[in-house]
């Protein structure tokens, strides 16, 4: 009963991370659209991933990586920040018409770009590893080594599977239009999309700039 409850734990802060909009969902749901849900599940797999490298940092007390996290911060925060415009600009020009070669013609290196890509733009966000310290803080202590790492491992792995449960349902969902987008449509959703992820990542940078400023 215990082990479920760790595990139920960590699929909640995992909803909890993945669930809100955000550059990640607006990759994911171009994606789908574009590519197809494989394609839009794998990208957010990459995110699941990233929130789980964060949940484990936290749950098994890796203290000396969250402090070279946070000694980096500064760094980290303005590569996210430019990989986010990157991605926008990227997916404001993206021509419509390539989407079906783009998701049958790379296969597997496709997949496997799309999810790295989403894991390392989660992993460039040091705001998730203080919401991961946060929420096991409210699971009785287990951040810091309060708990044994057999309850943090029940923890990280109920958080993947939450994220992953998440990209799962959301792109099985938006995938049932992926046929009735036609290059009118995808052409709306490469640019809104573009420029909102694109304006997420300037205001990470401008917050930077800021912070530096002052």
């Amino acid at each position: 009963m215990t082990y479920l409850y760790l595990i139920l734990s960590g699929v909640v802060m995992g909803l909890i991370a993945a669930v809100p909009i955000g550059p990640v969902n607006l990759i994911c749901i171009r994606r789908t659209f574009a590519f197809g849900p494989l394609n839009g599940f794998m990208s957010g797999l990459g995110a699941a991933l990233g929130d789980g490298v964060f949940a484990a940092v936290t749950g098994f007390g890796l203290t000396w990586i969250a402090q070279l996290i946070e000694g980096y911060a500064t760094v980290i925060e303005l590569i996210g920040g430019a990989m986010m415009v990157w991605f926008g600009f990227r997916t404001f020009i993206a021509p419509p018409q390539n989407r079906v070669e783009n998701c049958e013609g790379d296969g597997v290196t496709s997949l496997a770009r799309a999810m790295i890509s989403t894991f390392f733009l989660t992993i460039t966000n040091p705001a998730t590893l203080l919401f991961f310290t946060g929420m096991f803080a409210g699971l009785g202590g287990l951040a810091g080594g309060a708990g044994s790492f057999n309850d943090a491992g029940f923890v990280v792995a109920g958080v993947v599977a939450g994220s992953a449960g998440w990209w799962l349902v959301l792109t099985t969902v938006i995938g049932l239009f992926h046929a009735r987008i036609d290059d009118r449509a995808m052409r709306i959703i490469n640019r809104s999309s573009g420029v909102l992820v694109a304006v997420f990542g300037l205001a990470v940078l401008i917050h930077l700039a800021f912070k530096l400023h002052s």
